[in-house]
């Protein structure tokens, strides 16, 4: 039962971030709506997660956490700039251009970028010869052909039960959104490769600095600081760092909480566990619940090429997926067999031959010695008695 319970917590714990992650996407699209700027969110975002998170990395960690060496920090300032600062912004220009429902369709392109670049700095084993990799390699075309449908192909108001009584009035708007809708999805796709990349070099640093509470504290702190340099480059109005009680104020501390802090620490547990491709193969599950909260919340209409587009992504995503269990349980039963060798080899598998106690041979011998000095001695008494005549 404890094997069980340990081999479902990764799975658990992934399929639970896609709830908090549908949540982030509809808070988020209300907050952008509402006109507070991505840049300002993305470095807030990152403020509340290192507020949340660091208390518990100098606590908990405070033994067991590794020396910082340039090379950690090199990765973590990258680790910092491809996340929190160029992944979330391309995501909240492309969420903004496009709806909560396609962007969270369109995340599910991250886990074929992210096979590709695994395989690439061979973190992913690929033999062309066998079922498993022709799988992921197939899944990851497929997975990149949704993306396109996506991305070219816009298609009719699908209409879902929610969404009828909003059709004719968004129809002007939809209209005036066209021309954005391409590079909102080139955006959202942009984030997917930072996003990948940000898996990959995640993976890298935890074997240098296996900490996980420490990195993700590291990696929101230092994204909160570039984020305001950039920020304050491309955002010169002060007001537009105004907080109220509101969604701004929702949008940040949530996103901060749950999609950063909780995700980073998540996903580099479960990225050292099961590997970067595991940690993107549940974003399909994100999406659908992400277009039912959309559709009450916000009234988002579906358009045919993102339910086609999706349905794509999804079919090459678990070719990849099945792939990847396929060749996971090969590697378990390799590593049992070799197991059993290493006992054969270190002779406990072998038949030996019986050893006798030593300390009974040692009192069986002080016996016998013991019996031939006696009957030598009587010999020696009887040769000296004279023979009677």
């Amino acid at each position: 039962m404890g094997l069980l319970t340990a081999n479902l917590k990764p799975y658990l714990a992934i399929i639970c971030l896609q709830f908090g992650y549908s949540g982030m996407y509809i808070v988020t699209t209300l907050c952008l709506k509402k006109g507070m700027n991505h840049f300002v969110l993305a470095v807030y975002r990152h403020v509340a997660a290192t507020f949340a998170i660091a208390p518990f990395a100098l606590v908990l960690e405070r033994k067991t956490r590794p020396k910082m060496t340039l090379s950690v920090f090199l990765k973590i300032m990258l680790l910092a700039f491809l996340e929190p600062v160029l992944d979330q912004n391309l995501y909240y220009v492309g969420l903004k251009a496009t709806s909560a429902t396609f962007a969270s369709a369109c995340i599910n392109v991250l886990p074929g970028i992210t096979f590709i670049m695994a395989t690439i700095f061979r973190l992913e084993k690929v033999d062309v010869r066998k079922i498993p990799s022709q799988a992921k390699i197939i899944g990851t075309i497929i997975t990149v052909g949704g993306a396109m449908v996506m991305t070219l192909y816009k298609g009719p108001v699908v209409d879902m039960l929610m969404t009828k009584g909003a059709r004719h009035s968004e129809a002007a708007s939809n209209t005036s959104s066209n021309q954005h809708w391409i590079m909102g999805t080139l955006m959202l796709l942009g984030s997917c490769t930072g996003w990948a990349g940000f898996f990959i070099l995640q993976s890298f640093t935890l074997k240098q600095y296996p900490a996980e509470l420490s990195l993700t504290s590291l990696i929101c702190v230092m994204g909160a600081v570039q984020g305001a340099a950039v920020t304050l480059v491309f955002e010169r109005d002060l007001s537009a760092w105004a907080l109220g009680f509101d969604s701004r104020l929702l949008a940040s501390v949530y996103s901060g909480v749950v999609c950063s802090g909780i995700a980073y620490y998540i996903q580099g547990v479960v990225n050292k566990q099961k590997g970067p491709v595991f940690v993107t193969a549940f974003s399909p599950l994100c999406m659908i619940i992400t277009a039912v909260l959309g559709s009450i919340i916000l009234s988002e209409q579906l358009h045919l090429g993102s339910v086609l587009g999706a349905i794509t992504i999804a079919i090459g995503l678990y070719s990849v997926v099945w792939g990847k269990s396929k060749e996971q349980q090969v590697d378990s039963s390799s590593s049992l067999s070799l197991s059993n060798d290493d006992k054969v080899a270190n002779g406990k598998g072998q038949l030996q031959l019986p050893i006798a106690d030593t300390s009974t041979v040692r009192s069986n011998m002080n016996g016998r010695n013991k019996d031939a000095n006696h009957d030598a001695y009587f010999a020696v008494s009887m040769a000296k008695i004279p023979p009677e005549v």
